[in-house]
């Protein structure tokens, strides 16, 4: 979800040694796990053929490993009762409660996801024909603590400005998603959510916002058949500073088509309608094609995933035109 002004960063060292040291850790994490259990066989979901799940790597939601479902009694080994398999059982279980959908690219995840994912945009500004560049793009570590909870933490993101705009990092956001009521592919494929998610201003205007802002979401999402809705309705409600920047409503939808369980290709529309502030009475609504592929297998649980859409606008008043957006994504 984004609020306030778009934000966007460089192609520093800093940021790309950031990224390569994050997968090494993910990589290292899940090599350890490969050596301390065994894989298990997938547990498939029963009903109509058509919608089982064809495998268990499909995407950010499977992550190739058991979760257990169907078997409660089953023993547990006596090595694997320390903390991250604990940890690990309760994921997959999670997985195993809900549908397994693909992230979109600008929408958030109508789903409990656990994943390292990491965004770059570059966007047309309104005047002047410049490029801004977003590199982190208000993305980053997501994971499932507990069984209806999912809990993001999103380092600050850094703009880069072909115009005289000074460079420099974003905001710190947040998100906690919680899992109302779901049911996985044969059982009703669906989800109903209530996300809280906020920044923090850790930047410096223009890069950041130089408020706290808060947002609450709802959300929810319906498969149907090798299709899949996800909708999100949410609002930015500054903490200080709503003269200046306003309240906005914020309403995306994408839909997502299923192609070999590899291969996501999809529409998303994104929407914010401001309500006092310098933008007053104003509206904003993009057009996002879009694809995702993967995720493919790593190492046992890590997966990876890559994604790629460009937003364009279709209303009068924008704050950019295009936008494209580079997403990749780590599951584990």
């Amino acid at each position: 979800m984004r609020w306030g002004k778009e934000r966007c960063g460089p192609n520093t060292v800093p940021i790309e040694r950031n990224v390569v040291t994050s997968a090494i850790l993910l990589l290292s994490f899940a090599c350890t796990l490969s050596a301390q259990e065994s894989r298990l066989p997938c547990n498939k979901v029963l009903g109509d053929s058509k919608l089982a799940l064809a495998d268990c790597d499909q995407d950010e939601n499977a992550s190739g490993v058991d979760d257990g479902a169907g078997t409660p009694n089953s023993p547990v080994p006596a090595t694997d009762h320390d903390w991250v398999h604990a940890w690990m059982r309760t994921v997959d279980q999670v997985r195993a409660s809900q549908p397994h959908f693909i992230s979109p690219i600008v929408t958030t995840h109508v789903l409990l996801v656990q994943q390292f994912r990491y965004d770059m945009s570059w966007q047309q500004d309104p005047a002047g024909g410049t490029t801004t560049a977003n590199y982190g793009a208000s993305r980053g570590l997501e994971i499932i603590p507990a069984s209806r909870l999912e809990v993001g933490i999103f380092p600050p993101n850094y703009l880069v400005h072909q115009s005289s705009v000074p460079d420099g990092f974003g905001d710190l956001s947040f998100q906690v998603k919680f899992r109302a009521f779901s049911a996985t592919e044969g059982q009703g494929d669906y989800f109903v959510g209530f996300f809280f998610g906020g920044s923090v201003p850790t930047g410096t205007p223009p890069n950041g916002i130089d408020h706290a802002i808060l947002s609450p979401t709802l959300a929810a999402a319906k498969g149907l058949g090798h299709w899949d809705i996800q909708t999100t309705l949410g609002a930015n409600l500054p903490v200080s500073g709503a003269n200046i920047l306003g309240r906005a409503i914020v309403f995306n939808t994408a839909v997502n088509y299923k192609f070999k369980n590899k291969v996501w290709p999809m529409l998303e529309q994104n929407s914010t309608f401001w309500s006092g502030g310098a933008l007053d009475g104003k509206k904003q609504v993009f057009l996002t094609p879009g694809i995702v592929v993967g995720s493919f297998a790593i190492a046992e649980r890590l997966h990876f995933a890559i994604g790629t859409g460009v937003q364009i606008a279709v209303t009068e008043f924008r704050q950019y035109n295009h936008r494209w957006i580079l997403s990749v994504r780590f599951p584990f």
